[in-house]
């Protein structure tokens, strides 16, 4: 799937560098449903847009703007049999709108109604330059023009200036035609621009080579892709192809498919350039018109849990099979939405039962472990790292991130030497990973052991992440139980600059004060501390200074009192 600048997309797409969420105001005495609807698009929340937009359209059918948001919920839902009406009769009005046009084509693409779409982009159906084009061709292909495709597939390139998405589409259309030598052609890159290797790419152009009797070639682009770590969909594939099975073209079967595939290329690469409402609708489009197309649904899925649908994407995901390769990345996503809508022990319940089925992908224990560790579940945490570690073939350098949060979970049960032993393996895996190097050296202080090795760390740390607050609350920290309280006060003010609202930093900073004499500033800190909700028994203790000052309360835990220890020669 080919790769490009974010503005050339929005001026072959045609598109505004917004869009607008809610209706305009029809004017006083408006029912209830209209004010509704406003806020439930101005939340994303499309199935209650759905229904308000229709009620307040029964009100005022013919307002544009209600028409046009109400066509944004219902696509938002995938819902396009319920667009189309309100499209039509946008179109009746006369009303301009790239929403309605979409509505209409996508609606008679549906119905394999070819020449209707080819008339309409003809005529004044226009989604933007890109789509119109890559649309013509396929539906040119539908009819029976397979040569005034492939010319509206080349025409398609040089019209929007994104050579890749129209040379993908003409491969993927001569590959469905029969032509694999013409899609291999363009596929490795001697007919035009190159294209990026993508995973459904991978598959077509693996397929194309299958077809050719390359099965040795098909098996090279996979592993350059993507190495030895498969998914279950690849590796089915490499197995195939290793076997020396004739793998079929199956990536697109039909001209429906290859439609679809416009409105998924088209949603992937809008993904974080666009809004995320206006892509969802080109991910729903691609699963209309391919029901099933698991790559868009999860799209789809994930479009939806950043604006916060959680429900919505727990049913999208729920709609990928289990026998499916996306299964385990969609149980992963549904138990994510599950955890972010608060349902916690829900989201858990389902890793577990996904590590039962797919325990030995080492992405499902990570993912079990990290949400154990959420939950304070930290013996449990410790059991699913150790079998994600335990599938680890070799050393990879981004396994440091695993080990870190296994260590996270020994040092939480009170196991130091094995925590230890896992931070520095993942500095050994990752040297100089500012967030390791930042846990342990904060740990050894609070150990008050290897003090001079942790401020090291920390200040490793800091000049990896300058303006990071939480480590250079850390180096002050250090500083602090170094006796060099000077240097700590001016550290943990800039931390609590940079989290002016974390309980720990603000009482790390009223200690330094109280340290250097400034104890009207020392309990200013400890209040501001209390405010902000630290855990009980931190705040029991910040009480207890805030009473008798905090010398009284180091003498009273036999701690070593207050002294200033100059080291720095």
């Amino acid at each position: 799937m080919p790769s490009f600048p974010s503005l050339r997309l929005f001026v072959a797409l045609g598109l505004a560098l917004s869009f607008p969420a809610v209706a305009q105001d029809p004017g006083p005495g408006f029912s209830g449903a209209y004010l509704a609807a406003r806020h439930a698009g101005a939340e994303n929340d499309y199935r209650a847009a759905a229904d308000y937009y229709t009620r307040a359209l029964a009100r005022d059918r013919d307002n544009p703007s209600l028409q046009e948001s109400a066509l944004l919920a219902n696509m938002g839902l995938g819902e396009f049999e319920a667009a189309r009406p309100v499209a039509r009769q946008m179109q009746g009005l006369g009303f301009d709108s790239q929403i309605a046009n979409m509505a209409l084509l996508v609606g008679a693409l549906n119905d394999e109604e070819y020449q209707t779409v080819i008339d309409g982009i003809d005529g004044d159906l226009s989604v933007g330059p890109l789509v119109d084009g890559l649309i013509r061709g396929w539906s040119l292909v539908g009819a029976g023009q397979v040569e005034a495709g492939m010319a509206a597939f080349d025409e398609a390139s040089k019209t929007t200036g994104l050579t890749a998405f129209g040379l993908y589409h003409k491969a993927l259309a001569l590959a469905l035609a029969g032509d694999f030598e013409g899609a291999e052609i363009i596929f490795s890159g001697d007919g035009g621009a190159p294209l990026r290797l993508t995973r459904r790419g991978a598959f077509a152009h693996s397929q194309v080579l299958s077809q050719l009797g390359r099965n040795p070639a098909a098996l090279e682009l996979i592993r350059t892709g993507w190495g030895t770590d498969l998914d279950s969909g690849l590796q089915a594939l490499a197995d195939r192809l290793a076997a020396g099975e004739k793998v079929p073209f199956t990536q697109i079967g039909s001209v429906q498919d290859g439609v679809a595939e416009v409105f998924y290329t088209v949603a992937d690469a809008l993904e974080g350039e666009a809004a995320d409402s206006y892509t969802l609708i080109y991910a729903r489009a691609a699963d209309y018109l391919r029901p099933g197309h698991v790559d868009a649904i999860l799209l789809a899925a994930g479009l939806l849990e950043k604006q916060k649908q959680y429900d919505l994407a727990t049913e999208a995901y729920n709609r990928v099979p289990a026998g499916d390769a996306g299964f385990p990345i969609a149980e992963i996503g549904r138990a994510a939405a599950l955890s972010d809508a608060g349902k916690r022990e829900a989201a858990i319940e389902v890793l577990q039962n996904l590590a039962k089925a797919h325990g030995g992908m080492p992405i499902v224990q990570i993912t079990l472990g990290d949400s154990l560790r959420q939950a304070d579940r930290f013996d449990e945490a410790s059991k699913a790292y150790d079998a994600a570690i335990a599938l680890f073939d070799k050393d990879e350098p981004g396994q440091w991130i695993v080990y870190y949060a296994r260590g996270i979970t020994h040092e939480r049960e009170k196991r130091w030497d094995q925590a230890e032993a896992d931070f520095r393996k993942a500095l050994d895996l990752n040297p100089g990973q500012p967030q390791v190097l930042n846990y342990l050296g904060y740990s050894f202080v609070e150990m008050e052991r290897n003090l001079d090795e942790a401020l090291a760390m920390i200040e490793q740390a800091v000049r990896e992440e300058p303006d990071s607050g939480y480590i250079i609350d850390s180096l002050g920290w250090a500083e602090f139980r170094l006796g060099r309280y000077d240097d700590a006060v001016i550290n943990l003010e800039r931390a609590a600059q940079l989290m002016a609202v974390d309980p720990v930093v603000n009482d790390h900073l009223g200690d330094a004060y109280w340290a250097v004499g400034r104890r009207i500033e020392a309990r200013f800190q400890w209040r501001r501390a209390l405010s902000f909700n630290p855990e009980p028994e931190e705040a029991g203790r910040i009480r207890r200074k805030l009473d008798i000052g905090l010398d009284q309360v180091l003498e009273d835990e036999g701690a070593e009192p207050l002294a200033i220890v100059d080291d720095r020669g």
